[in-house]
């Protein structure tokens, strides 16, 4: 078990087995579920784990308490994969006191069929635990990304417990060569991403605490004073949907390659100008929620797709969902269209950002009729030089 503190312990689980987080995001490098004990007067857990790993987990549980009984478990986050073991460990240990938001325990009810009225604390924002050494004081943190949620504050350690906020895909005892951001920014975006407001709320509630170490539900603990502060300017740029690294984001479907070829000559063009990068996804292929990352992360899109049954590809039509669910805005958007008979994309496409803010969408729309010819091409260097104007 990792020791986070002299008094706090890990004693999460990996996942090695999982293929898809939520049934929709691919995580090749597996998952974590973290859980941490505290050992003072009092002992306390905060959150179980998910339902495939419930023995591992008081396993680890036993390993650092013995036969001794554990006092509290905090339920911070009613998700499933770190909720679903509150029956188990309620029964393993009968003496403990549940210790969440009355928001969970509504949710228990739900899941377990009890609210464990007989044993319980119902807590709110500003409410403190103390185990002796620690006293733990609740922040509530709604929809953050669930209502129910509340992060937990140690004064002793400077630990902040922080649910789903700083998660990252992939499990714990995997090396990671792309580091925290990459997967760490797929997560958020793809799973906290459409509460950007609420999770600027609870950035300027933590400014107001001394934290040196952060415990995620998810991914590795972040202990030192450059991985926090970086971690928490990475939280403040996704959710105010602030541009993080300048380039272009490209989503595109093809059916026959043609539009394919008309996004591959406006990616050398883009270079040729002097573009520092440019992300290119095939939305029929590449995964879908590192295309939508690359949407958030870069200041400029690009969208190609070809007008099929007067509509737009399905797969694009998917791709501007995720994008108008997550609330994306502020950025400078660019449409490429292919028609052989009657191209209607483009319009359909802009239509879908009806509701979306601070969006600029390029007055040169690039039309190709069934293949890339003189006009279009030269329609697509207009593109290249109005997508990257300041």
């Amino acid at each position: 078990m990792k020791e986070i503190s002299g008094d706090i312990k890990y004693v999460g689980v990996n996942d090695h087995d999982i293929d898809l987080f939520e049934g929709q995001y691919v995580v090749p490098r597996g998952m974590a579920y973290n859980s941490y004990l505290v050992k003072d007067e009092k002992t306390l857990v905060f959150d179980t784990v998910d339902a495939r790993f419930g023995e591992e987990w008081l396993a680890n549980i036993k390993s650092e308490v013995g036969d001794a009984q554990v006092d509290y478990l905090v339920v911070q986050h009613m998700e499933p994969d770190h909720s679903a073991n509150v029956e188990l460990f309620a029964e393993r240990y009968p003496n403990a006191t549940i210790v969440a938001s009355a928001q969970a325990f509504v949710m228990m009810k739900n899941f377990f069929g009890t609210d464990f009225s007989d044993r319980r604390i119902v807590v709110k924002e500003g409410d403190t635990l103390s185990t002796g050494r620690h006293v733990f004081t609740f922040v509530a943190a709604p929809m953050v990304h669930w209502p129910e949620v509340v992060v937990t504050y140690d004064a002793a350690d400077k630990v902040l417990f922080s649910a789903d906020g700083f998660g990252k895909f992939g499990a714990n005892d995997v090396v990671d060569p792309e580091g925290w951001d990459c997967e760490a920014r797929r997560y958020y975006i793809g799973i906290v991403g459409k509460y950007g407001p609420q999770t600027q709320a609870l950035l300027k509630k933590a400014a107001g605490l001394d934290i040196r170490t952060i415990c995620p539900l998810h991914g590795p603990v972040l202990s030192t004073p450059e991985e926090i502060a970086h971690a928490v300017a990475q939280y403040d740029t996704w959710s105010s949907y602030s541009v993080e690294s300048p380039g272009v984001c490209i989503a595109y479907t093809s059916v026959y390659g043609h539009t394919k070829a008309a996004v591959a000559k406006l990616k050398e063009m883009l270079l040729a100008k002097g573009c520092p990068k440019v992300a290119v996804s095939d939305l029929a292929r590449d995964d879908q929620p590192e295309a939508v990352e690359d949407a958030f992360r870069y200041g400029r899109l690009v969208l190609a797709t070809t007008t099929y049954n007067m509509d737009i590809f399905p797969w694009m039509r998917h791709f501007i969902d995720h994008l108008v669910e997550r609330n994306y805005q502020n950025r400078r958007v660019g449409l490429i269209e292919n028609g052989s008979w009657a191209p209607n994309a483009a319009k359909v496409m802009k239509g879908m950002f009806e509701k979306s803010k601070g969006l600029t969408f390029c007055d040169t729309v690039v039309t190709i009729k069934s293949a890339l010819g003189a006009e279009s091409e030269a329609k697509l260097a207009q593109l290249a030089d109005e997508i990257l104007k300041d």
